[in-house]
């Protein structure tokens, strides 16, 4: 019966996958959903996301410069418990994950006021059948007041970022119950109030080390400002995507320049694919893409990723509390000050934290996106000639093309072509759209889409 049941759905799968007809999508309607998505979604509790938040807030501070042996009060503190928590999760999952600290010594600088050690505390939950091929998922856990130095002011960073630590301690949780064909790398970083120090730790050490690293998700300031609680975009969260490359060469730029690829950067297709992710599964709840590569004045831990070549994104709530970031805990007029528990929504948070899980599952489920994808300028043509190295998945079921008006800020069509290296798409020509290839298995599991080069050998 099982293997009945097997042969159908492989059936169905690629009835749907057939290149009868060219069909609009609107993202979501490019793919079906998975089950063991929907379970890990539904596994994901708000409650878990409060205790957490709560824990953290009590340490009274977690300043990168404060205490670090202290077991009740500071940096040191949250480091501790949250690689506690991290093995607690990996126990009850028979040691799938393997828990670790990164340790390294920062100088004295203008925000470290003497040399201290900062640690990184992330759990790795390994791939199945392609453990290189991996996808970071992070959230600071150091906080600050006004002064970012100050490493006695009462800093409880509910918001900023406790909300995102305890996010991604609760991924680990509720990831932690299945399997993944990549790797998953689950990680609280300290020290960037004080200038992204642990989140360039982390991305030197893998620049250094050569890690196939696929994604970087960032989430920081995702507790859904209380205040902001009846606005319209309340069931949204933004996703932070830089255009052009931090670490474009000026041969890439002629290159960029040349074909138009200012919104087809690695991170934009990166945000894309998330987007796509959550209308599949969460249709209630928006991501809204934003075209830059952080706030204004702002910069976050996906940024040292970015600029050593990793595709990476910000994930921020739609509407900030300035009020209730990088303040003294205080009352001024009537006004309550300071970054406490009362100005977090938990419910929010674990919506972004569902968004965070859809994606990291599909994309570690997916295969890989095709690589050295090209689009062929051997000659003038109102055709399009695509072309790309195979993938190495076992289970791939072939390929997708697909593309949008120049003007389109999204994909708009797609086309399965099988599994080929090659396919020419008559009549719509690169001159008036642009193109991508994304790979698809036999679950119907889509890669991110790789936007093509020009080849004119």
């Amino acid at each position: 019966m099982r293997d009945t049941v097997y042969c159908m759905r492989t059936i169905a799968v690629w009835l749907a996958l057939m290149p009868i007809a060219v069909l609009p999508f609107n993202g979501a309607a490019a793919s079906s959903r998975d089950p063991a998505i929907d379970a890990l979604l539904a596994d994901v509790s708000a409650v878990q996301i409060g205790e957490g938040i709560s824990q953290l807030v009590a340490f009274g501070t977690r300043n990168t410069n404060s205490s670090q042996d202290d077991p009740t009060r500071g940096i040191g503190a949250a480091r501790d418990w949250i690689h506690d928590e991290f093995r607690r999760i990996a126990q009850a999952c028979e040691d799938c994950l393997a828990v670790s600290k990164q340790s390294f010594e920062q100088p004295a600088g203008a925000r470290v006021p003497q040399p201290i050690v900062i640690t990184n505390v992330m759990a790795t939950l390994p791939g199945t059948s392609q453990p290189d091929r991996i996808y970071v998922v992070s959230a600071h856990y150091d906080s600050m007041c006004a002064d970012p130095a100050d490493a006695t002011c009462d800093a409880p960073g509910a918001n900023d970022d406790a909300s995102g630590t305890a996010a991604v301690i609760e991924m680990a949780r509720v990831m932690s119950r299945q399997r993944y064909d990549a790797t998953i790398v689950f990680v609280a970083v300290a020290g960037e109030e004080q200038g992204l120090l642990g989140a360039a730790h982390f991305a030197e050490t893998a620049r250094i080390n050569t890690m196939d690293i696929h994604a970087m998700f960032t989430n920081d300031i995702i507790g859904g400002a209380t205040a902001f609680k009846e606005r319209p975009d309340r069931n949204s969260v933004r996703v932070f995507a830089e255009g052009i490359p931090s670490n474009e060469t000026e041969p890439q730029a002629q290159l960029r320049r040349s074909v138009g690829g200012e919104n087809d950067s690695s991170a934009r297709q990166l945000a894309r694919f998330i987007r796509e992710t959550a209308a599949l599964y969460m249709p209630q709840f928006n991501v809204n893409i934003v075209y830059r590569r952080d706030r204004f004045l702002r910069g976050g831990d996906h940024i040292p990723f970015l600029e050593r070549g990793f595709a990476a994104v910000r994930f921020t709530e739609p509407h900030e509390d300035y009020a209730h970031q990088h303040q003294n805990v205080r009352s001024e007029d009537g006004v309550d000050y300071g970054d406490t528990l009362a100005f977090v929504d938990v419910d929010y948070v674990a919506q972004v934290t569902r968004v965070n899980v859809a994606s990291l599952a599909s994309l570690a489920r997916a295969p890989a996106a095709p690589s050295d994808a090209r689009v062929v300028t051997t000659q003038l043509t109102n055709n399009t000639e695509l072309t790309w190295r195979a993938n190495v998945e076992t289970d791939l079921a072939g390929y997708e093309i697909v593309w949008r008006e120049t003007t389109a800020p999204y994909w708009t069509d797609a086309l399965f072509v099988g599994n080929v290296t090659q396919y020419t798409m008559a009549d719509l020509s690169k001159d008036n759209y642009f193109f991508g290839v994304r790979a698809v298995d036999t679950e119907g599991h889509r890669s991110p889409v790789a936007f093509p080069k020009p080849r004119a050998e």
